[in-house]
């Protein structure tokens, strides 16, 4: 640390790995703002956005991001059906949950579903290091 510096807040500071594109899949248009702000601050690429399941599953196929936040309770179809078929359709998917929900119990089901891990949303600058991981 430089004298007389103060450190760079976490959420200040750039990506120094490699940049990830990124799906968000939220219903609440506020959250994915939040979401695509922390992560854009971060130095990476916001693909796309999707407000529930179905939508998702039809930009990761004309995307192919590198990483999905998925939201788990949305209109339509939920994140976890959205996560199934989008793992189907590619088993190396990489999904991150991000929810409101009980942490213990979602947290187990999205890691047995096959994805990345599961991050609540009062916590959601924690999305950063499960993105560049």
């Amino acid at each position: 640390m430089n004298p007389g510096k103060l450190p760079t807040p976490y959420n200040q500071r750039k990506c120094t790995g490699m940049s990830k594109r990124i799906l968000i899949v939220d219903d609440s248009s506020i959250m994915r703002k939040m979401i695509r702000k922390t992560l854009s601050d971060r130095g990476h690429q916001i693909v796309g956005e999707a407000k529930d399941g179905q939508e998702a599953i039809e930009l990761y196929k004309q995307l192919q991001p590198d990483v999905v936040t998925m939201d788990i309770t949305m209109r339509g179809m939920d994140g976890f059906t959205a996560a199934k078929q989008i793992l189907t359709y590619d088993q190396n998917a990489q999904i991150i949950f991000l929810s409101n929900l009980n942490d213990e119990i979602y947290s187990e089901d999205a890691v047995q579903l096959g994805a990345v891990g599961y991050v609540n949303k009062s916590k959601s600058t924690m999305i950063i290091d499960m993105v560049e991981s």
